[in-house]
């Protein structure tokens, strides 16, 4: 798909547009607007980051009093600006992503496209590159984020798309699609005693599911935070309330049980 995106390959089916050009036909208009950041960015290793940056600021036509500018800012927003007349080849893979995210400022690209940018991140190299990516976002910049991270995409992403077999399954804010698929966003678990949990909240509003375990506890699927409500319920029951937890619902479970209920679909 990403390919697709690029330029780089047909598609099998149907057409393709980027911010309204046909990346086979209008490469050229697509580059100009789109930027990409892959695992392993590729970059002159017998040259400086300033001068790669320099290089690629020739390549998109930028004049050369704009381009210092516009280097400087994108080193300095990356954290490469004291190593900047430093050569590549003594980079770590990640200043090397970093310095791909300052190609992107550099090129002012209005669509991003990062294909699995934390492979080979170490916690805290991971963790800057993250916050560099929100800081496209605040540039203005539409980011396209593939990995299979789900946590990761929960974290930044403002939607999602899951595909099946080549194809968008789900799309829209994990919110949505916990709702969609779980019946709720927000999870409530709780460990009573004296009462029975599905008799006490059967009919509430807003509850999707309820799950009982053993000694007292219960989880709740909802689609808002419900714990004033559920508590209210179970002190009136006569019940006793030992503790009540509230987590959101994580991507990774909506990816589990939609692919589960795909795949029992296609066993029917």
């Amino acid at each position: 798909t990403i390919l697709m995106l690029l330029g780089l390959t047909e598609p099998s089916g149907g057409t393709v547009r980027v911010l309204g050009f046909d990346p086979l036909r209008q490469p050229l208009e697509v580059k100009r607007r789109v930027g990409y950041l892959p695992d392993q960015v590729g970059f002159y290793d017998t040259l400086s980051a300033r001068e790669n940056l320099a290089y690629t600021s020739r390549l998109i036509g930028l004049a050369s009093e704009d381009a210092a500018g516009r280097i400087d800012r994108a080193l300095a927003i990356v954290g490469l600006a004291e190593v900047a007349d430093r050569r590549v080849s003594t980079f770590s893979h990640g200043m090397r992503q970093r310095l791909g995210v300052a190609e992107l400022l550099v090129k002012d690209a209005r669509v991003a496209i990062l294909d699995e940018p934390t492979n080979g991140l170490d916690p805290q190299g991971t963790s800057e590159l993250l916050a560099l990516i929100l800081n496209l976002k605040a540039e203005g910049m539409t980011v396209l984020l593939s990995s299979h991270l789900l946590g990761l995409v929960q974290s930044i992403c403002d939607r999602v798309a899951l595909f099946r077999k080549g194809r968008v399954g789900l799309v829209g804010p994990v919110d949505e699609l916990a709702r969609d698929v779980l019946g709720g966003a927000y999870v409530v678990e709780l460990e009573t005693e004296g009462i029975d949990v599905a008799r006490v909240l059967a009919g509430m509003d807003g509850v999707a599911t309820i799950v009982e375990s053993d000694h007292g506890h219960s989880r709740i699927d909802a689609d808002r935070d419900l714990r004033e409500e559920i508590a209210r319920r179970v002190i009136e029951a006569g019940g006793g309330l030992r503790n009540m937890t509230l987590s959101r619902t994580s991507l990774d479970e909506v990816y589990s049980r939609y692919f589960a209920q795909e795949e029992l679909s296609d066993a029917a």
